[in-house]
């Protein structure tokens, strides 16, 4: 090969939104593979053996033939680079810990020049991994190293860094799954679950009906206790202290072994169990004190293991239970050594989010020098030949046991959340035997948490995993409550400023509030926020974060489609009055009727099934996409004969057109309802075809003719006049 070979990115684009790739944000390139359009895969000397050995997962790709091993088909047979790029950056993305799977690649008018398209889930790592995809493919094809595992490392970080929490992440699956949609708020895990007056939000394991003052009480132990104890709630009997002498006389007073804790820590941090005797008693408030900074508790010590059982709304959704971790000497290595040997090395502990266990570090851990000082030891003793030694009583909780839990059990932590006032509550129990009854062994609550990690019940380490995150969407969403709101979008080049006005005010007279974002600038409930151009994605998003909106009404152009992607993932209703490819496409590569028709269907793509999609009969490219509908169609025209409006009618379908002077609405060859043009001010009538558009959307939405009319009537042309 000669240097002149090369893939250049030319142009990289972010489709946050819808877009005429797929339904999901996509990384959008432009790569010039420039000589390689002349070098197929198949063409290139020891090209295929190694860019497999770099990325053996490539046999996972389906590609054209739809089968396992399809792309390595493709690759052998011989395709050419830039749909290996999308493919290898695909790839990139899995090994990254970040799973995508859509991938396109299309060439463009220049010869050479392609567009790639491919799933992303956060932009800065996608566009790493379109870079590190160029740079591998010209390693395989020059025969060059690459360091790839490098690389990955750094791709890694990212997503630990920039993506949603596998915890987030699997409440968010779990209510894409039933067709509700997000909006991440924040750089973190703060998430918007539906739209407008019909959303919900999440922060990780904590909603917007988590109560600050139940996360107050949860991290005063002392606090809880008392009131768990008022309620009936089994608790290991324990008193506050504030100094090392005063643990040790409330432990006698107790009764020894004892349990030592912060009265206002979380997650099992600074715990310190089965304590006897006055040193490791007094040592342990030290080790309690560092993590709360204030007072200390000591209880009395429950024998049996640790649990964990997560409480969502009323009911326990998961449990797991812990086990003591230890390591057995072998006379030469450290306990240190062995610790890293023994449990650091099990892969299901490390500190990415989403392994089940953390490692063990003793010489960092001040509980775990604890544990080893009562046995004699240190981090840096070496344990006898077949010396077993004690290294850490909790923190170990990954063993799925939900389906032992006896209901006693449960209902004692059920009522615990309650008592603390926590809608989503980690309970921390111990217990002998989690499926006897909570009166036959000596089990008592030890801990509530609040926002508790929910990563070992979707990944225990061992047992079944558990969709914890559907329990959660369903405690947020009744089975039967909406989390949408009507959207409208209108996509064209005929007035669709004016009309998404017009259709806004119609919504808006009928009794709700109205959030709308056109070329007429941006309005919430009739008032003007930004006078300014707000058909763009920024501003539709803040309409679908507002919580006062119950509707929302979007002027999308062909532009912010093929530049932004649209801002929400479905809608109620989509106008398209007409396809044209305008001179402003050609930026975008947009050069004939074949792909702007591509452009203006994404606006009927997103239909919801129960939604309708408003169409154009006069124009013929429009009236294609009524095939394309999940929803049902209004065609709207001029002429009643128009074709495509008549064939319609024949099959039940409903329609808008002019009849004379008045504007008439049908179902199948019944006359609804009629419209007289005389009553609609001349800048209206004027321009019928707009004004039927808008009726035909406010019709979908079952807005009552006679308020139709009324809107139509009161709606005022000029933006400055009338609030829309």
């Amino acid at each position: 090969m000669t240097a002149k070979k090369n893939i250049e990115i030319l142009r990289v684009t972010h489709l946050r939104g819808p877009n005429i790739w797929t339904y999901r944000p996509v990384i959008e390139a432009w790569v010039d593979i420039g000589e390689l359009e002349d070098f197929p895969s198949n063409t290139l000397p020891g090209f295929y053996d190694r860019l497999t050995t770099w990325l053996p997962g490539l046999i996972e790709h389906k590609c054209s033939p739809g089968v396992r091993g399809g792309f390595l088909e493709r690759l052998r047979e011989g395709t050419w680079a830039a749909h290996i790029m999308e493919h290898v950056a695909l790839e990139i993305q899995n090994l990254s810990g970040m799973q995508t799977s859509f991938g396109k690649a299309r060439q463009m008018s220049k010869p050479g020049i392609y567009k790639i398209a491919f799933r992303t889930r956060q932009e800065q790592i996608g566009r790493k991994a379109l870079v590190v995809a160029r740079d591998l493919i010209m390693a395989a094809i020059n025969d060059t190293a690459y360091p790839l595992e490098a690389q990955l490392l750094e791709l890694r970080d990212m997503v630990d860094s920039l993506c949603l929490g596998p915890s987030t992440s699997n409440i968010v699956d779990a209510a894409t799954d039933r067709g509700i949609p997000s909006i991440r708020l924040t750089d973190g895990n703060l998430v918007q679950l539906g739209y407008g007056i019909a959303q919900r939000r999440i922060w990780t394991a904590e909603t917007d009906q988590t109560s600050a003052i139940a996360e107050e009480i949860a991290s005063d132990k002392d606090l809880t206790k008392s009131l768990l104890k008022a309620c009936g709630v089994p608790v290991p009997e324990g008193t506050l202290v504030n100094s090392p002498e005063k643990a040790w006389e409330a432990a006698q007073d107790i009764g020894l072994p004892v349990a030592v804790k912060p009265y206002d820590g979380n997650h099992g941090r600074g715990v310190t169990l089965d304590l006897s005797d006055q040193a490791s008693v007094e040592t342990a408030f030290h080790v309690a004190k560092e993590q709360s900074g204030g007072s200390v508790i000591v209880e009395k010590f429950i024998p049996g293991n640790e649990h964990r059982l997560l409480v969502v709304g009323k009911r326990v959704v998961a449990a797991a239970r812990g086990e003591s971790a230890w390591v057995t000497g072998d006379g030469q290595s450290t306990v240190t050594q062995l610790v890293n040997t023994q449990i650091n090395s099990d892969p299901r502990r490390g500190e990415a989010e989403e392994l089940p266990l953390s490692p063990i570090e003793p010489e960092k851990s001040p509980e775990v020098q604890l544990v080893l000082r009562r046995a004699g030891l240190t981090p840096e003793s070496v344990p006898a030949l077949g010396q077993r030694v004690l290294i850490q009583r909790n923190g170990n909780v990954a063993w799925d046991v939900t389906d032992e839990v006896h209901p006693t059990v449960a209902a004692a932590a059920a009522l615990a959340a309650r008592v603390v006032g926590l809608d989503i509550a980690g309970i921390d129990m111990v217990l002998e035997d989690c499926s006897k009854p909570l009166k036959s062994q000596r089990g008592a609550v030890i801990e509530v948490n609040a926002s508790p990690g929910l990563l070992f019940h979707i990944k225990p380490a061992v047992g079944t995993p558990r969709n914890v995150g559907k329990a959660i969407v369903e405690h947020l969403f009744a089975p039967d409550a909406e989390a949408r709101i009507p959207v409208i979008g209108v996509t064209g080049t005929q007035h669709t400023g004016r009309l998404a006005r017009l259709i806004a005010w119609l919504v808006h007279i009928s009794g709700k509030h109205v959030g709308l974002a056109c070329t007429e600038g941006l309005y919430l409930d009739g008032r003007q926020i930004d006078s300014r151009a707000s058909a763009h994605w920024e501003a539709s998003q803040r309409i679908l974060i507002n919580r006062s909106v119950q509707a929302a009404v979007f002027e999308n152009s062909s532009k912010m489609i093929l530049a932004e992607g649209l801002a929400y993932d479905r809608c109620a209703v989509g106008v398209v009055t007409d396809i044209c490819n305008t001179p402003g496409l050609a930026e975008f590569d947009i050069l004939d009727a074949e792909q702007t028709f591509k452009v203006a269907r994404t606006q009927v793509d997103v239909v919801l099934p129960s939604g309708t999609a408003v169409l154009n009969a006069a124009d013929a490219q429009v009236v294609e996409l009524a095939e394309l509908c999940d929803g049902r169609v209004i065609f709207y025209a001029l002429d009643a004969d128009t074709p495509a409006l008549q064939a319609h009618r024949q099959k039940g379908g409903r329609a808008v057109f002019l009849r004379g002077a008045d504007i008439v609405l049908a179902g199948g060859d019944q006359d609804i309802s009629m419209i007289p043009l005389s009553t609609l001010k001349p800048a209206k009538a004027e321009k019928p075809e707009m004004v039927m558009a808008a009726i035909g959307a406010a019709w979908a939405l079952d807005i009552p003719v006679e308020l139709i009319g009324a809107g139509l009537r009161t709606f005022e042309s000029n933006p400055k006049k009338t609030p829309y």
